[in-house]
């Protein structure tokens, strides 16, 4: 395949150190290139872009640097869920008794968890090189450096290219604070060589609320420390209000508008009879007390990983915070290139990015005349804390700016299963809707499975679903899921 030679402007021959096309690949004015399209990143939406464009004849070459499946295979969703799982098997021992089940005194091995993850992870990195192999992907394993609108450098070896998508994702950020060499983030935590008896978690995001139920589950004695007042920014502040009770009641120590000034490492009695020494990290609070911890953890955001990636060399253009900046059909400043993705500062959630490729590789090899582009309206979220949250739509502050006329139904009960089981864990569901139209605009729910549930509402309220649709609709009893097309009861009326 041939296409229009490009001039470059003689500044850029500095990061072009390869040789001229020769007399062979002109076809007149024209040039071949080594591929139709380089991918820089084997994550969700990178590989997503790989295989379909390799499925419709486009010479595709994919460079990944680290680990196939990016974040969300090997340090992100796969391996949270895996330990959420995990962790959850206290509880459920505990309520076993109540059900008739005896059970012996348990233990937990945090070597068995940590290695059977890994070898479940190894098996995914399997599957996607599988998956490139047989769509007809080129993959090169090693770091790839854009230098130019066309160029690329992987191991050395210099690639052309008609297109480049940048699909590297994100990294975990980590603000300046002393003692930092001490701290661990979201990237090593699965990794650890023994579990700690105490951790702090610093950071108010989902990623900070999974872990803190994820060791507090596995018997670790564990605090969060955020410096808002409240964690889970963005969701609903019922939901986040109600999550916050239950993690208490589960033994979570939570430390709202705190934060860290210093970490030092310190050598502490372990048991004074035995007067063993044992290291531990020393977190200065800047409410003057410290805690004394075997491990802290930073989950304090990740910013996009586009440095280092040699886009000064394209007219590519990057936002203050990392961000490849991009129009709604994912192409940059620079025609050639593209990028999608954690990158590109949108969700920062692995749908999101298969979405956004199956967007690029239609409007770019597509025979369709309709541009696609991502609906990112009702996109559904989880957050596997514990107990879990999940939710659709708007939240009810937001409602409130965009509808005139609201009614908001809410339930609170306690879960069937902790009737015998004993626990007195409480389940929360929000429904909020447009009086105006009828249509459901926000769902929201903490407890059991609530990703589980909340996908299917999700389907419906992208239908446009009506609150009469959800009265109409007959629940499955006994569930929990049944109380969200059984809620009659206006808990507050809005205009």
């Amino acid at each position: 395949m041939f296409y229009e030679l490009l001039v470059f402007p003689v500044a850029s021959t500095s990061y072009l150190p390869y040789s001229l096309p020769t007399e062979s690949e002109f076809r007149g004015d024209r040039v071949s290139y080594d591929y139709d399209l380089f991918v820089i990143g084997a994550g969700s939406g990178g590989v997503r872009v790989a295989r379909m464009a390799a499925a419709q004849g486009v010479k595709v070459a994919v460079a990944e640097e680290r680990y196939l499946g990016g974040t969300c295979v090997n340090v992100g969703c796969v391996p949270k869920k895996l330990f959420v799982y995990g962790s959850h098997f206290s509880e459920d021992f505990e309520a076993a008794r109540g059900f008739g089940w005896n059970i012996g005194a348990a233990s937990f091995n945090w070597a068995v968890l940590r290695d059977n993850k890994t070898k479940e992870i190894e098996r995914l990195n399997d599957i996607y090189r599988d998956l490139l192999s047989n769509s007809g992907a080129t993959l090169l394993e090693g770091r790839a450096t854009i230098i130019g609108p066309h160029r690329v450098r992987v191991n050395g070896q210099y690639l052309s290219a008609e297109r480049i998508l940048i699909a590297v994702g994100g990294w975990p950020h980590i603000p300046s604070v002393v003692g930092a060499e001490h701290i661990i983030s979201s990237n090593e935590v699965f990794a650890l060589d023994t579990l700690p008896e105490k951790i702090a978690i610093v950071g108010g995001g989902y990623i900070a609320v999974e872990f803190a139920g994820i060791f507090n589950g596995l018997g670790v004695e564990t605090h969060l420390i955020y410096r808002g007042s409240m964690f889970l920014r963005g969701f609903d502040d019922d939901v986040r209000n109600h999550l916050a009770q239950e993690m208490k009641k589960k033994g979570v120590f939570l430390h709202f508008d705190t934060q860290v000034t210093s970490i030092e490492k310190v050598q502490i009695e372990k048991a004074r009879i035995e007067k063993v020494q044992q290291d531990h990290l020393r977190v200065a609070l800047d409410d003057g007390s410290a805690l004394d911890v075997g491990q802290i953890m930073y989950a304090t955001g990740r910013k996009p990983k586009s440095e280092g990636l040699g886009l000064e060399s394209t007219a590519v253009k990057v936002a203050a915070g990392g961000a490849v900046e991009v129009d709604e059909f994912f192409q940059t400043a620079e025609p050639s290139i593209y990028a999608l993705g954690d990158v590109v500062g949108h969700m920062e959630l692995t749908p999101v990015a298969l979405a956004e490729g199956v967007a690029l590789v239609k409007n770019l090899f597509g025979e369709s005349p309709q541009m696609q582009k991502v609906d990112y309206t009702n996109i559904p979220t989880a957050v596997f804390s514990q107990p879990n949250v999940a939710d659709v739509g708007y939240t009810e502050a937001q409602a409130r700016e965009q509808f005139a006329r609201l009614a908001i139904y809410e339930t609170d009960f306690r879960h069937m299963k902790h009737t015998l089981g004993g626990s007195d864990e409480r389940t929360f569901m929000k429904l909020i809707v447009d009086r105006d139209t009828d249509k459901v605009v926000g769902c929201h729910m903490v407890g059991s499975d609530a990703g589980e549930i909340i996908q299917g509402i999700a389907i419906a309220m992208k239908a446009g679903a009506t609150k009469a649709d959800f009265d109409s609709t007959l629940g499955i009893h006994p569930t929990a899921a049944e109380e969200f097309v059984t809620m009659r009861e206006v808990s507050e009326l809005v205009g």
